[in-house]
């Protein structure tokens, strides 16, 4: 089955159950205008109303014992595989563009083959980023040298800022542009989010899916299971904090775990296949211990003096202002400059200071490498805010102190819900994760206090249309909005919940087939505790308000790219939806029951009662269906001095700028370098600021 036929089945399914829906709702408003006219007798009454509970009871059946479409799940996965890797190349692309600096110009890397101790896996000598044919032996490119190696298991080595993250992006884009139908998909992924302790590496894939990709849990474990998931994973030497003499832990409990697992992940009989990025001198001090198995182990080599030249003049606007410092590098090729400057990182810092202005030959008075690299960053920002549009005015100044406070998040020594179990520096900001940053104590109780009045909004009209006249009831009000305010103020962080198509997936038919059963059980306590009639009625509501939210409020194909700010778009959108749809069905529920069985008016009651359900559903979708949209609310609220309020339109446009880039459904720092050095670094040089707009 192709990827089209699939999606022609998942809007074959989805017109259904906006059929289902419509029935229901159809059987519903019958029943209500035969009721409305008076004519029926009790017998007559109780048939009409039986008749839209049958339908839903039909449908619930339908759904609840509905077996996948019968075919081979092979196929299956293979055609959702093509979907992965469209939704891969997509988002990679511009991580890889961002990383060249918003670029088309490539350093062409070279790398060699290191020697390892045990079991290494046979792999070509050398090779280089892309083949140009120089030189006299033609060395292949990273995706011929990695389909040469027997098994494909890569390790990717390098000093700080060589390139290692930009070879392996390059080798997973030309995995998907040569991809056959059989062939894995490569996923990226940062190693610092395993949870060695608790996940094997099946399990990181399938969560990688479903938090990047929006992937359903059971179709992304039907393609982890056939092998159709490739793991690139980014960045072993972060997944433990150095040692206090700020060297490389030779023991590094959780990348030694990850290595231990990595020797146990098989497909079949074989090694299973993966590539992984580390820096050298952090995968030298593991390997006194345990290193990767039946892989191949590359070193990227430092970028030539000919090379690092070539790369800064085709970057030049002017090259008259390039002139001095390009000729020191070539009559001095081994002096200092060239070889600080060997790293694609350094380089594509130097281009960007003075892509507009700047004299480039300030770089020959520094004495050392960390003077280097305190005087490119110093100007990284305000240079940012000249090379790219910046419609919004950000100030540089106000840029440096935004992203210096965000660092604190991913700080050991500050609040340690984005750093691992380890403590150790994270590198992912999700958006519904940074509440802790303007002080968990804070948010919380802005939290419950918020939570609070909102609830106490609605609960007065209900008290007004119940005409009760029990001077306890404002009471009971105020300790109820109370109680449901200190509730939605967890000490956690809360899920964000996405919108989904529930006749998509098994999974999501269960629980659309159990919220049903759930409902019919409820159906019939009421009708004991009530009567007849009122729990028909609440069963009409009930079920044809559900499966109508569920299946045309909630439908969407699965597998959609999740960006930085859709995460917390779609946490909204799925608590505002089931919000109005039980508000709804419980607002009309009421509105019948004051109308028929209580004998109010009807039309009077049943506007009043759909007004308030929209009211309540409105305020609970967002306090108890929409947590982390809220929480994320609150955190901007409590964060005004500290932020900009439209936190997600900064950080997009930092991403532009060349500060930040995506990675799935997160921010990250365009490197660990700019990360380390705005952490420590509260305020700004007054010098560079003279020179932002």
């Amino acid at each position: 089955m192709t990827g089209l036929g699939e999606r022609r089945r998942r809007r074959n399914w989805q017109l259904i159950g906006a059929l289902c829906a419509l029935a229901i709702t159809g059987s519903a408003a019958y029943a209500v205008s035969q009721i409305i006219h008076g004519s029926l007798q009790p017998g007559d009454t109780a048939g009409v109303l039986g008749l839209p509970l049958g339908v839903a009871g039909l449908v619930a059946a339908v759904v609840a014992l509905r077996k996948p479409v019968e075919g081979n799940e092979t196929e299956l996965a293979r055609s959702w595989a093509a979907t992965l890797a469209s939704q891969v190349e997509t988002g990679e692309s511009v991580v890889w563009r961002q990383l060249l600096g918003d670029d088309t110009r490539r350093i062409n890397l070279t790398y060699a083959l290191h020697p390892a101790a045990v079991r290494p896996a046979t792999a070509p000598v050398a090779g280089q980023l892309t083949a140009d044919g120089l030189g006299p032996v033609a060395l292949p490119d990273i995706l011929t040298y990695y389909r040469a190696t027997r098994p494909l298991r890569l390790v990717v080595t390098g000093a700080a800022g060589a390139g290692k993250t930009v070879l392996a992006l390059e080798l997973l884009l030309a995995l998907i542009d040569r991809r056959a139908e059989n062939d894995p998909v490569p996923v990226r992924i940062p190693l610092s989010r395993w949870d060695t302790e608790r996940q094997t590496l099946p399990d990181l894939l399938q969560q990688r899916l479903v938090e990047a990709y929006d992937w359903p849990a059971d179709l992304a474990a039907s393609l982890v299971r056939h092998h159709l998931v490739l793991p690139v994973l980014d960045g072993l030497d972060e997944m433990d904090p150095p040692a206090p003499d700020g060297s490389p832990d030779p023991a590094a409990p959780r990348a030694a775990a990850v290595i231990r697992s990595l020797n146990t992940y098989q497909q079949g009989r074989n090694a299973g296949p993966l590539i992984l990025t580390c820096r050298t001198r952090h995968y030298d001090a593991l390997a006194e211990r345990t290193e990767v198995l039946d892989a191949a182990r590359i070193s990227v080599a430092p970028v030539g003096a000919d090379d690092a030249r070539a790369y800064l003049a085709d970057r030049a606007l002017d090259a008259a202002r390039w002139r001095l410092l390009l000729d020191h590098m070539a009559v001095h090729p081994s002096g200092f400059l060239a070889t600080v400057l060997s790293t694609p990182w350094r380089l594509c810092l130097v281009a960007t200071v003075y892509h507009h202005d700047g004299d480039p030959a300030e770089l020959l008075a520094l004495l050392n490498a960390d003077a280097l690299d305190h005087h490119l960053l110093a100007r990284y920002i305000p240079a940012a805010c000249r090379t790219v549009p910046n419609p919004r005015n950000y100030a540089a100044i106000d840029i440096h102190r935004w992203l210096h406070h965000l660092t604190t998040h991913l700080n050991p020594a500050g609040t340690l819900e984005a750093t691992t179990s380890a403590g150790v520096e994270a590198t992912d900001l999700l958006l519904h994760e940074l509440w802790p940053v303007a002080g968990r104590f804070r948010v919380l109780v802005a939290d419950a206090l918020l939570s609070t009045l909102a609830l106490l909004i609605p609960l007065p009209f209900v008290w007004a249309f119940l005409e009760s006249q029990s001077g306890t009831l404002p009471v009971g009000i105020s300790v109820f909005a109370v109680l449901c305010g200190v509730s939605a103020s967890t000490t956690g962080t809360p899920k964000a919940r996405t919108l989904g198509n529930p006749f998509a997936a098994p999974q999501r038919r269960r629980e659309l087939a159990g919220s049903v059963v759930s409902w019919l059980v409820l159906v019939l306590t009421i009708e004991l505790a009530v009567s007849m009639a009122g729990g028909l009625l609440y069963g009409i509501a009930g079920v044809g308000g559900l499966m109508f939210g569920q299946a045309v409020l909630l439908g969407k194909e699965p597998g959609t790219s999740l960006g930085a700010r859709d995460v917390i778009r779609s946490d909204a959108l799925a608590g505002l939806a089931r919000g109005l749809t039980a508000g709804l069905a419980g607002g009309v529920t009421i509105g019948l029951l004051a109308g028929l069985v209580f004998e109010e008016g009807l039309a009077a009651s049943l506007t009043v009662g759909g007004v308030i359900g929209v009211v309540c559903g409105v305020i609970f979708g967002v306090m108890f269906g929409a947590e982390a949209s809220r929480r994320y609310a609150v955190f901007l609220l409590c964060s005004r001095r500290r932020l900009p309020f439209r936190l997600g339109l900064f950080l997009d446009w930092a991403v532009t700028a060349g500060l930040m880039r995506y990675s799935g459904p997160a921010y990250q720092f365009r490197h660990r370098e700019l990360q380390h050095w705005l952490r420590q670094h509260p305020h700004p040089p007054t010098a560079a600021c003279r020179r932002s707009p």
